[in-house]
């Protein structure tokens, strides 16, 4: 049987600017187009961050509404994952705005962590408040984990009850205060986690290490995570700047390769989210 591997498409996120690379998509349009390449390129998810005009990163549900609207009109179908980050707000009403919207998923980080230059602060209630919406409506959450700790306690929501239904984990790796992108520390992270029968894992490295973690993924058979989000640069020289598609197209290229076939939205749906 051909493995199947779902992509989970990561335009924006956050951090980046255009100044940082011109390519980077920050206004409403430009990460609905952005969406809409990759789609057509193939994609399985698309994890959406939107920003103010200055390229701050929002919470403002008007302006997730106005993306939402238009990936879901010109990408039918497509599985779309709205952000709950707590980088820059972390007032329970403002994160959880865009969860009103019911977007197929949420990011849910299951604990707070360093990043080089910032904190992201998920305190053990907030995540159970995020979860709790998500699940008052209707919405999957993403569970994104940078270290060993977030899956334990991500293990731990699973058994008392507060996390059920379909399990989409978000593994990332090569953060300064998190797991590193090595054999032993993807190995170590990937069978730590509760499976069944409705659990998929993705993986996605960040910065130099998004090549490398990615072709683990297709190897491996479990998901993938893939856009200027995490990295800006084509090559580890950092002399190429990267673009979305360019990315992507290296990702589908790389699954030809191993002969790995794209898990589609329609049949990811059925499958692990059972509707």
């Amino acid at each position: 049987m051909v493995k199947r591997i779902a992509i989970n498409f990561c335009p924006t996120g956050m951090v980046p600017t255009k100044k940082m690379n011109e390519s980077v998509p920050v206004s409403v349009s430009e990460i609905i187009e952005e969406t809409h390449r990759a789609y057509e390129l193939g994609i399985t998810i698309a994890h959406l961050h939107a920003r103010n005009e200055d390229e701050t990163p929002t919470h403002k549900k008007v302006t997730y509404e106005k993306i939402f609207e238009g990936v879901r009109k010109h990408c039918p179908g497509l599985l779309i994952c709205g952000s709950t980050s707590g980088r820059n707000v972390n007032e329970f009403e403002k994160r959880s705005e865009v969860i009103e919207l019911k977007p197929d998923m949420c990011s849910l980080t299951l604990s707070s962590l360093n990043f080089i230059n910032q904190a992201s602060i998920n305190a053990p209630d907030m995540i159970r408040k995020l979860l709790e919406k998500m699940n008052d409506y209707g919405v999957v959450p993403e569970l994104e984990c940078f270290d060993l700790g977030m899956i334990n306690f991500g293990n731990y929501l699973i058994q008392k009850g507060f996390i059920y239904g379909p399990k989409y984990w978000n593994l990332l790796f090569g953060n300064i205060s998190g797991m590193q992108a090595n054999l032993s520390s993807i190995s170590a992270a990937m069978a730590q986690i509760i499976q069944d029968d409705d659990t998929y894992v993705s993986i996605g490295g960040l910065g130099d290490n998004q090549i490398f973690t990615t072709q683990i993924g297709i190897l491996v058979g479990c998901g993938v995570r893939i856009g200027l989000e995490d990295n800006l640069w084509y090559d580890k020289k950092r002399q190429v700047s990267a673009t979305n598609l360019k990315l992507l197209q290296r990702m589908h290229l790389l699954m030809e390769l191993n002969e790995v076939e794209l898990f589609g939205s329609k049949e990811f749906r059925n499958e692990i989210f059972k509707q």
